[in-house]
């Protein structure tokens, strides 16, 4: 399994970028290397799933949905069978739902075309920054063990799955424990200042983290009107 928590030491980290349209590829590709990001391309889905096995370090896949031979949906679908890869969604569409479809499938983030590339790039960087090399400390409370260096989550001494978003997200929470957290403070910090997403974002992730989360998701106390605070039990 791909971790992009690897430490690389000081090589490039590399993204895959995948889109049937050569220019658009370009357009990513430029503005990724001038943040020094090495980057490799796919023109359409099969070639993604292709190129995303053979090279063994991808840290980032930015990925097009509308594409010949292999939609962007069965790409996702295939790498999440077997990667926790962050993956960054591109569309033409912006229906609420196909964003939703994004996340259930598990991709980390959604962006609309048109978009401005330097917002693409922040999204990347903001992503990877907390998948960074320093961070070896593991996170104990009520029968949650987060380890950052191995980007996983074990509750009761079981591992649970969670896509790179929920994890952050659980982080976040476990940081800022006791403390009322509103919905744009949580956006704001977990996707980002960059992100124009409304709180149905942060709500549908809460449900899903819950869910995974069994007994333990009651930690994730709901603020009415405000946000969410994570709280717990003094027996836990």
């Amino acid at each position: 399994m791909q971790c992009p928590a690897e430490d690389r030491g000081m090589e490039k980290l590399k993204v895959l970028v995948v889109d049937d349209e050569e220019r658009m590829r370009k357009l990513i590709s430029d503005f990724l290397k001038i943040k020094d990001f090495e980057t490799v391309e796919a023109g359409d889905g099969e070639a993604a799933i292709d190129v995303f096995f053979a090279e063994k370090d991808i840290a980032l896949v930015i990925l097009d949905v509308m594409m010949p031979k292999m939609d962007g949906w069965e790409v996702l679908k295939t790498i999440r069978e077997h990667s926790k890869v962050p993956v960054i969604m591109l569309t033409a569409r912006s229906e609420e739902s196909d964003e939703l479809k994004g996340f259930e499938y598990g991709a980390d983030e959604y962006i609309s075309k048109p978009f401005s590339p330097k917002i693409l790039v922040a999204r990347v960087e903001a992503i990877l920054r907390r998948t960074g090399v320093n961070q070896d400390e593991v996170v104990q409370i009520g029968g949650i063990e987060v380890d950052k260096s191995a980007h996983s989550v074990r509750i009761d001494g079981k591992e649970i799955e969670l896509s790179f978003k929920e994890y952050e997200l659980l982080l976040y929470f476990i940081e800022n424990k006791g403390i009322a957290l509103s919905r744009e403070k949580i956006l704001n910090n977990v996707w980002n200042y960059d992100y124009f997403g409304d709180a149905r974002t942060i709500d549908t992730h809460v449900k899903k983290l819950r869910a995974k989360m069994g007994e333990k998701g009651e930690y994730i106390k709901t603020v009415w009107g405000m946000g969410y605070k994570f709280e717990v039990d003094e027996k836990a």
